[in-house]
């Protein structure tokens, strides 16, 4: 088994960093991250920030502490260098934000071009480091928001600046949907048997640890970093029987097969031909299969498998920790902008 990270989280020199996406889940678990190491925090948010673009500005303070909060366009290079950097010197530019759906035109928007437009003037800036919170999904490109992303990974590599691009496996919020399914003893919906794929899923807070460990840690420095949670990889079907084990429900699946999201793509991708808001639905259709048939977990490129040993860990919080304190009413669901199923 691959051995785990540890967080990076050791005395760090105070920087001043920069932070794009700090209104999402795991943005606002890495701008805790930067504050609770003695960093000065700077975000730049949209105006219609958080989930579905419903965070108010009054709300923006609570969220995200001690940091300063400066609202602008992150698609328009002008107000990212006037509203955001507004001609200051800052170290590092630490970026979580990503595209809200995922479908080519967003994805080329926010995935690729808003971060080109931030690297630009971050280089103006004096940044000399950028973390960048990529995605595992990205090293068997088969989506648009997949190829937005690994443009931009290859333009902060060309640039000359030091950088960290972490690639992180699942997240805790994409795999709790069916939490309250199971909890209404409905069925626990799963593709094939349940035994296609399976991820190491990290916790917005160990994630964000990594991150902001990424700025002190050497180790982490130009490098392309996979990272999951601890423990071992975990299929659908052992989520679902760890959640009936939880609510004390009898097991009962639903196995959908595969080809039934080929055909929703047929169809769609055809009708998307005519009605553009059609070809949208057909992207997230792939997307949903390619979650349903691809693992997190790092490639092995050579033999074409999903190689669980070789996917780094890191953190100390388990996703069935998590489903535990779901059910218990300890936690509650965010599943965010990105949601799939």
């Amino acid at each position: 088994m691959h051995a785990p990270e540890t967080s990076g989280l050791v005395t760090p020199a105070r920087q001043r960093v920069f932070v794009l996406g700090a209104t999402g889940t795991i943005g606002q678990a890495t701008v805790r991250a930067l504050l609770t190491c003695g960093h000065e925090v700077v975000c730049l948010v949209r105006p219609r920030a958080g989930v579905g673009g419903t965070l108010l500005p009054e709300h923006r303070a609570t969220l995200l502490g001690r940091a300063e909060v400066r609202t602008g366009d992150v698609t328009d290079p002008v107000s990212i260098a006037r509203d955001g950097f507004r001609g200051e010197r800052f170290d590092v530019l630490v970026s979580c934000l990503a595209s809200r759906t995922g479908v080519p035109a967003d994805a080329w928007s926010i995935d690729h071009q808003a971060h080109v437009h931030a690297l630009q003037a971050a280089q103006a800036a004096g940044v000399r480091h950028m973390v960048l919170l990529s995605a595992i999904c990205v090293q068997k490109p088969l989506l648009a928001f997949q190829h937005a992303k690994l443009a931009f990974e290859q333009a902060l590599i060309e640039s000359g600046l030091r950088y960290s691009i972490v690639r992180p496996t699942a997240f805790f919020k994409s795999l709790s949907g069916q939490v309250q399914r199971v909890r209404e003893g409905k069925p626990f919906v799963m593709f094939g048997d349940g035994r296609l794929t399976a991820c190491k899923p990290i916790s917005d807070a160990d994630l964000a640890e990594y991150l902001v460990g990424c700025i002190d840690n050497e180790t982490r420095h130009n490098r392309i970093l996979p990272i999951g949670g601890p423990g071992e990889a975990i299929t659908p079907r052992q989520q679902g029987e760890q959640l009936f084990a939880l609510t004390g429900r009898a097991p009962r699946f639903k196995q959908v097969p595969i080809a039934l999201l080929d055909g929703i793509i047929g169809v769609l991708g055809t009708a998307g031909r005519v009605l553009p808001s059609l070809a949208a639905k057909a992207e997230l259709a792939r997307i949903g299969r390619y979650y349903a048939t691809e693992s997190m977990l790092v490639l092995n490129h050579q033999t074409g498998r999903y190689d669980a040993n070789a996917t780094p860990s890191t953190g100390q919080q388990t996703l069935f920790d998590y489903y535990a304190r779901l059910i218990s009413g300890e936690a509650m669901p965010e599943r965010g902008d990105h949601a799939v199923f």
